[in-house]
Parts: structure tokens; C-alpha cells; sequence
């Protein structure tokens, strides 16, 4: 398990609070729906997001892939759990939830999907080249990857299991991952957009 780190004040108000955890409560913290805008998305695209969660980053992508499907899957079954209640109250029904470890082959079929996310997991990921390699497996030729990590250089953020953009970079090329665009996905964390060869 990784840990979160902030500094902390001594008060609980929360204008005394450290400015990250500021950013957290109002939102500003990682806005899925703006790193979303970089992608021309089509309504009928099938997308991938491994180590989805509890949906932060599921949900306001079905509702952009209307007539598309998204996998979510995870390791844990608890939180996907969560997603499919989340689902079921906003009537959403194009997610598919999948309890696996991506680092291991998924029962995606090959060269299936227009998009994967990898988003705040390859520091969580023992092995950060087996979940790309499962993200290429399951892209269509001109399929993209999505990733979004820690930055480095940050107060707030996992204690062990850091990744750089460079070394995501440099694994990705290894695969026919070739990078697109890398940007700020928020105060914390770095965007990486690959496209399949």
C-alpha cells in the first residue's frame, strides 16, 4: 500500500489546512472532465481504464462515450462495487466492470479498445512495463493511452513507487507507444498521451 503525504498544521480549520489538501476539498485536485477534452472522443468508442476505482475517471467517460463501452477494471473488488452502484444511480450502462490484475493479461480481447487510461496507478504497479504492455495489447493500431502519475517534485503525493514521465517515456517506446502530447493534469500530477503505432 502506498501512502499520501501532506504536511499538516497544527489547526483544523480549514484555511489552516496545507494548500494541497485545499485543492482536494474544492476540487481543483485532478479534474478528470478537462484531462478528458484533450481527446477527440466519439460517442461509440470503447475505452479501458485499469485500476479504475471506484469510477473517478469511468464515469465522466461514459457519459461522454454514449453509445461506446468502457471496461473498468481493478484489482479490488470492493471499489468496483462502489462504481456499479454509482453506474446504476446516474443510469449509466455502458461500463463493464472486470475484478483483475492488469499487470497480468485481462480478458480483453486484443486490439480492441480506441483508449486506455492509466491513470494514478503505475506507482501503485510492481511491475510498470507488464501494465503497458497489457495497454498495447488491447489498443487498436492508432488507439491512444492515456497516463496521468505523481509528479516528483511535489509536497503531496505517494512516499515510494514514484515514476517519472522520462522513464513511462522510455518504457513506452519499447512497445510501439509513441508519445503525442505531455502536459500538466493538475497541480500534482504529469499527462502522458501515447498513440499505437
Amino acid at each position: 500500500m502506498h501512502i499520501i503525504k501532506a504536511k499538516r498544521t497544527s489547526s483544523s480549520s480549514l484555511s489552516s489546512l496545507p494548500s494541497e489538501a485545499c485543492y482536494m476539498m474544492k476540487g481543483d485536485f485532478l479534474k478528470p472532465n478537462e484531462v478528458l477534452k484533450k481527446f477527440k472522443l466519439k460517442e461509440d468508442m470503447i475505452a479501458a481504464d485499469f485500476g479504475s476505482g471506484s469510477g473517478g475517471w469511468v464515469i465522466p467517460l461514459a457519459e461522454k462515450l454514449e453509445d461506446g463501452k468502457i471496461y473498468a477494471i481493478d484489482i479490488l473488488e470492493e471499489p468496483l462495487s462502489v462504481l456499479r452502484a454509482k453506474a446504476k444511480l446516474a443510469k449509466i450502462s455502458n461500463i463493464q466492470t472486470i475484478l483483475a490484475d492488469v499487470e497480468k493479461k485481462t480478458e480483453i480481447f486484443e486490439e480492441s479498445c480506441d483508449l486506455v487510461l492509466i491513470t494514478n496507478l503505475l506507482f501503485q504497479s510492481d511491475d510498470k512495463k507488464k501494465v503497458l504492455e497489457e495497454a498495447e495489447r488491447v489498443l487498436k493500431k492508432g488507439g491512444r493511452v492515456l497516463v496521468v502519475d505523481w509528479k516528483e517534485d511535489v509536497s503531496l503525493g505517494p512516499e515510494e513507487g514514484m515514476v517519472s514521465p522520462e522513464e513511462v517515456k522510455e518504457l513506452a517506446l519499447d512497445l510501439n507507444l509513441r508519445i503525442e502530447k505531455e502536459f500538466e493534469a493538475g497541480p500534482y500530477h504529469y499527462g502522458l498521451i501515447f498513440t499505437k503505432d
